[in-house]
């Protein structure tokens, strides 16, 4: 882990929203905490890359945030 104020606050998030993707049957290959967010001191969280996903992904996506 980094020293990055807000390493803590991005990693859970990462891991929450792999789960809950995960509770979906969704995988984003290329989820993960976007390196470049490291290269500057801000005082938010680093950002998290959602990366490239197929249609197929996109869809399921789309129907699990559709859903109440």
């Amino acid at each position: 882990m980094s020293d990055h104020t807000h390493d803590r606050e991005a990693t859970a998030a990462l891991t929450a929203l792999r789960g809950a993707l995960a509770a979906h049957g969704i995988t984003l290959p290329s989820l993960d905490l976007h390196l470049p967010s490291y290269a500057g001191r801000y005082g938010t969280a680093p950002l998290i890359t959602l990366g490239n996903c197929s249609a197929a992904t996109a869809q399921r996506l789309a129907t699990a945030l559709a859903k109440p």
